[in-house]
């Protein structure tokens, strides 16, 4: 970058500022500073004598309170924020100059569960138990209640919800920051359950996922939801006839791609817990206790069509003090799948051995007695070389080759946690209690 002309004015609503051509080039090239350089970083100053040298200025009509705090972060990498700005404002105008990411990573670190503090909390919009909790890509979330889904940027302003004319939400998924996918009951007789495709900032249904049998359009439950990185979506599908299993579509085009149908004696269609495994190019696919009486755990490969390894709890030996498999996912390098019991029991079941029994660990029991007797069964989830569980009002995360319990993130209102989720540097957990969720974020690490 040359820097004979290096310095730069510009007329924010009136006010005059003055700053380099290598402050701007910190804004990044999607950024609307990184737009006035060419493809070398060369500064393009405009032929009106704007600009370093020049007796013009580039005028943009905004906030000049805002700009001064973004030109500032652009200078020092912090972000200090006057009591005279709102929060959402800044944002706003953030959102304008493409500096919305450089406002993130100044507001909270890396993701690390050791390190997560709680930001706030957000009452629900209804009472009751809420179905599930989904992180966004860009730090938002989105709650299903019933048949509605409560749908936050990451502002944590609300956009419109979404109405499923009162069809009960089963799961919920990101397919980025604009799109969701949202599954539903059927309603008996009616044929209108399924699964669509809404915008996340209007809830317009952009797409609805039809399954097809013999050239014949079938009504379905879509349950379970998971996506895989060349956009394809699954969901576990049970039906009236026979079109029990797992459903595979385009999300770009709204078509189905394939369909697996269950193996006698399993219960893919009533499966509550997909994984996509971008190393094997396989999907995990779980039925648990208590939707049904014994737990059946899979891996489906598509490119063969076939269940290459399964296990199932039929027949263990089950006592008062019983470990039934409440969720289940896949570990790592995709050899062995580790899963919790109502006590927070961690086990881990071997891949490489199909049928193989659990390796139950109480190491990482927090829990003295058995969990209440309500619908908050524990969640597993894997985010970036750490495990997190939940249980009661409680998440518990494991680091190392030995899941050894390292924290936990515990606060006492709202009742026991229902579901949680991780994404776009933020963790979600949403309480049974009136819908109240939690946002956890990891804190910046200090300026020296």
């Amino acid at each position: 970058m040359g820097i004979q002309r290096d310095r730069v004015r510009f007329n924010v609503g009136g006010r005059i500022f003055e700053t380099t051509s290598t402050t701007l080039a910190n804004a990044g090239r999607n950024s609307m500073f990184g737009a006035m350089f060419d493809d070398n970083w060369n500064f393009q100053f405009n032929n009106s004598g704007g600009g370093g040298g020049g007796g013009g200025d580039y005028f943009i009509d905004r906030n000049p309170d805002c700009f001064s705090v973004l030109l500032d972060l652009l200078r020092t990498q912090e972000l200090s924020i006057p009591p005279n700005i709102p929060e959402k404002l800044l944002y706003r105008e953030a959102a304008f100059y493409g500096l919305l990411d450089h406002v993130r990573s100044a507001k909270w670190g890396q993701f690390n569960g050791n390190r997560l503090r709680l930001s706030r909390s957000v009452a629900g919009q209804a009472p009751g138990d809420g179905t599930a909790i989904r992180a966004g890509p860009d730090g938002g979330c989105c709650v299903a209640h019933g048949s509605m889904v409560h749908v936050y940027d990451w502002m944590l302003e609300e956009h419109p919800p979404i109405s499923l004319d009162y069809q009960r939400v089963n799961d919920v998924g990101w397919v980025d920051a604009e799109n969701i996918v949202i599954g539903v009951c059927e309603r008996l007789g009616r044929g209108d359950g399924g699964m669509g495709l809404f915008s996340s900032s209007s809830g317009e249904l952009r797409h609805k996922f039809q399954v097809s049998h013999e050239n014949q359009i079938k009504s379905f439950t879509a349950g379970a939801l998971s996506f895989s990185p060349d956009c394809k979506i699954f969901s576990s599908c049970k039906g009236r006839s026979n079109e029990y299993g797992i459903g595979v579509w385009d999300q770009n085009t709204g078509k189905q791609v394939d369909f697996f149908y269950e193996p006698p004696g399993w219960s893919l269609g009533d499966a509550d817990k997909l994984q996509w495994m971008s190393g094997t190019n396989c999907l995990l696919v779980a039925t648990l206790f208590p939707r049904k009486d014994n737990c059946y755990i899979s891996l489906v490969d598509f490119r063969e069509r076939k269940m290459v390894w399964n296990w199932s709890d039929i027949g263990a030996p089950f006592t008062v003090d019983e470990k039934r498999v409440r969720d289940a996912i896949a570990m790592g390098e995709g050899n062995s799948v580790c899963v919790v019991n109502e006590f927070e029991d961690l086990g881990f079941i071997d891949m490489r051995i199909s049928g193989g029994s659990v390796r139950w660990s109480s190491r990482s029991r927090l829990m003295k007695g058995k969990m209440p007797d309500e619908p908050c069964y524990p969640k597993l989830a894997l985010h970036e070389g750490q495990l997190f569980s939940s249980m009661n009002d409680c998440i518990s995360v494991f680091c190392g080759p030995d899941w050894v319990l390292t924290s936990r993130l515990r606060r006492s209102y709202g009742g026991s946690i229902c579901d949680f989720s991780i994404g776009g540097d933020r963790l979600f957990a949403l309480h049974s209690e009136e819908n109240v969720f939690d946002i956890w974020e990891t804190p910046p690490p200090p300026i020296i």
